[in-house]
């Protein structure tokens, strides 16, 4: 069967589910042949999107031998606050804790302060007696019969989200498992019930509630999208199950999201950022600045000694959020973003056309002036081109649109456009040193990898202002997300309580928690079918100085030895803050154990040049740089030959994306077929 250039009779396929496109990679590691393709998104019910583009690229989906799938769903419900009302059930006495938070503001002589919306209001926080000690002994038991007006209260209101957060309940569960037992006998199955034990076993009770809370509002929208997902590919004759990105850069079935959905709140982003670490390995690049622009937000992360910074603590929209999580800092900025005037002022961002009804050059009645319009209109990308492959653009409607906004301003159109770029592009810069400068860390170290639509025509800008001397623009860069969901492996995170001074310490403790906590790991790894040889496991610590708050995270080497973790951490609290103090004494909060499972199969994932040996020149336009025209060769990307260098200015044009290259800088293809982009001289 041959279907868009693949003649493959075994599939291994990502699809990415961004604002306005879906991205899909199919891969035959056998034959070692891959192809991408993307539709529009689909808003109503993203999992059509996803079954369009399957359904356009293959024609025997029982032929696909494993799916991954990076979802939005969570986070687009938490974001447009459309999840599910919620039933927060704490601890007799503490039902204020979560509305109150903490303290601790970041931002306590801002003038403007408001506190971030919760999503629980709180006469929708009830309270059950009985309580548990710090070291989980029991000090007053589970008091059931307060149960009877909860129950009432969801049934007679309709509520279809439960959480519980009962205090300390990270270091003994029994109080939260008898409370879901009592609540399932007396309710419909179609409600959710989440415990905060299962998603966060951290001490901290706010953060805790905070996060079993999120987990419990995205819930029943994560669940039915996912099983209308699993359907739809069942009816298709599909035979595996299908995989879920997790915003730990790892994956699970989507069974086991559907259970802990917040996990996958950011795996959309995360998968750009485990394609940078693969590339990092494959490049000999320890350092790398990933930067993700798509149609309506601009996501930034780094690659630090060739591994993805990964925190097990964030915060959205002032909401802390207990969960292992690749670090992604994310703007409103894209393609789509749109330019308005305020106070007689351009603006652009971070409001978005989105994929309806699109930028105007889209033609689908979009009137206002988009980053991608004003791309087009300069003649970086083509008038001819089509966007994804397929898409035709509108250059009249763009330069109406542009003309709109310039006339208001009394600039040409020109300006204006560039206008535009130069915002977008100060933004994202601004955006980057947050995650480089702000954190004590020279951007100057780092080769910048672009991906996205639209990332590597705004590439070089951001590279020439922060002093980065490298753009590396895979293959593929519109779906380079899309790849990385397919180079990374099963993961699922544990975490224990440890709150042990390290002097007196017996390591043989230490030796049995990591043990009880792997054999708990590899259970979940079976419940992923992951076969025995393929299972492993990395071991860290959070750890501090003795009267410290907040923690350092150290990684922990077998055979374990204390004297040497205590010298790690030492070392991560001295790259974390800048100092540390040897001799002071240090002690362990949290013992953490991530267990993988190996994914079979190579994917191809980069493109060898040239294979046909034509001509890769082709045509030359006039395009804007600076305020003036350039000719500009415009070369076809699949047609570049490895080891090939071209001179600037230059449009490379392929499917998935578009590259700009302005005078003054020149390009190398390497072995792999990525463009290395660099200023000449």
């Amino acid at each position: 069967m041959k279907k868009r250039g693949i003649d493959v009779s075994h599939y291994r396929i990502s699809a990415d589910i961004g604002g306005t496109f879906t991205d899909l990679v199919v891969a035959d590691p056998v034959k070692r042949v891959a192809v991408t393709g993307k539709v529009l998104t689909t808003t109503d019910d993203p999992a059509r999107g996803v079954m369009t583009g399957l359904t356009q690229m293959i024609g025997d989906l029982e032929a696909i031998d494993f799916i991954v799938h990076g979802t939005t769903v969570g986070l687009n419900a938490f974001l447009e606050r459309k999840g599910s009302r919620v039933l927060l059930i704490m601890t007799a006495g503490l039902r204020d804790s979560y509305s109150i938070a903490r303290g601790d503001r970041k931002t306590l002589y801002e003038l403007q302060y408001r506190k971030p919306e919760r999503l629980v209001p709180r006469r929708d926080v009830s309270e059950v007696r009985g309580r548990l000690r710090w070291d989980g002994s029991e000090q007053e038991p589970l008091c059931e019969a307060d149960f009877g007006p909860i129950i009432r209260k969801i049934l007679d209101e309709d509520i279809r989200s439960v959480a519980i957060c009962l205090i300390h309940a990270y270091m003994n569960p029994a109080h939260e498992l008898r409370a879901r037992e009592i609540l399932e006998a007396a309710l419909p199955n179609n409600v959710s019930i989440t415990l905060s034990h299962e998603i966060a076993r951290e001490w901290r009770e706010y953060e805790r509630a905070s996060s079993s809370v999120m987990n419990a509002y995205i819930a029943p929208v994560a669940e039915r999208y996912l099983r209308s997902l699993e359907a739809e590919l069942e009816g298709v004759g599909t035979q595996v199950p299908l995989h879920v990105m997790q915003s730990n850069g790892g994956v699970i079935r989507a069974a086991s999201a559907r259970e802990q959905p917040i996990h996958t709140l950011l795996s959309g982003p995360v998968g750009g950022t485990i394609g940078g670490a693969a590339l990092s390995r494959v490049l000999g690049r320890p350092h790398l600045l990933c930067v993700d622009m798509g149609g309506t937000s601009f996501d930034m992360s780094l690659i630090t000694d060739g591994n993805p910074n990964l925190s097990n603590e964030t915060e959205l929209e002032g909401l802390p959020l207990l969960l292992p999580i690749v670090e992604i800092h994310t703007i409103g900025a894209g393609g789509g973003s749109l330019a308005w005037l305020e106070a007689g002022a351009l603006r652009v961002g971070p409001h978005s056309a989105g994929a309806d009804p699109g930028p105007a050059c889209y033609g689908r009645g979009g009137t206002q002036p988009t980053v991608t319009d004003a791309n087009l209109f300069l003649g970086r990308i083509g008038r001819d081109s089509r966007l994804g492959g397929w898409m035709d653009l509108d250059y009249h409607a763009a330069a109406s649109a542009i003309r709109s906004v310039a006339s208001q301003l009394e600039l040409s159109d020109v300006e204006l456009a560039e206008g535009m770029l130069a915002i977008i592009n100060a933004k994202m810069a601004d955006a980057i040193r947050t995650i480089t400068i702000k954190q004590g860390i020279d951007p100057r170290e780092f080769s910048m990898v672009a991906f996205g639509g639209a990332g590597s025509m705004h590439a070089v800008w951001l590279a020439r202002e922060l002093g980065i001397r490298e753009v590396i623009v895979p293959w593929s860069p519109g779906t380079f997300s899309a790849w990385g969901m397919l180079q990374t492996d099963i993961r699922r995170d544990l975490t224990t309580n440890f709150y042990h001074p390290v002097s007196g310490l017996d390591a043989d403790s230490i030796v049995q928690t990591y043990a009880r906590l792997r054999r708990e790991g590899t259970g979940l790894l079976e419940e992923e079918r992951v076969a025995k040889e393929d299972m492993y496991f990395v071991l860290s610590a959070d750890m501090r100085y003795v009267g410290q708050e907040y923690f350092v995270n150290v990684v922990v080497e077998e055979p374990i030895e204390l004297d040497a973790i205590e010298a790690r951490f030492h070392e991560a609290h001295e790259t974390r803050y800048g100092h540390a103090t040897p001799g002071a004494p240090v002690e362990f909060v949290n013992l953490r154990l991530g267990a993988l499972g190996r994914l079979k199969g190579e994917v191809l994932g980069f493109q060898p040049g040239n294979p046909t040996g034509r001509n890769p020149v082709r045509e030359t336009r006039e395009v804007v740089f600076d305020g003036e025209l350039h000719d500009t060769e415009v070369l076809i990307r699949e047609a570049l030959p490895i080891d090939a260098t071209f001179s600037g200015p230059l449009i490379l044009e392929e499917d998935s994306a578009t590259t700009v290259v302005p005078p003054g800088y020149s390009i190398f293809i390497d072995s792999y077929g990525n463009v290395l982009i660099t200023r000449e001289g």
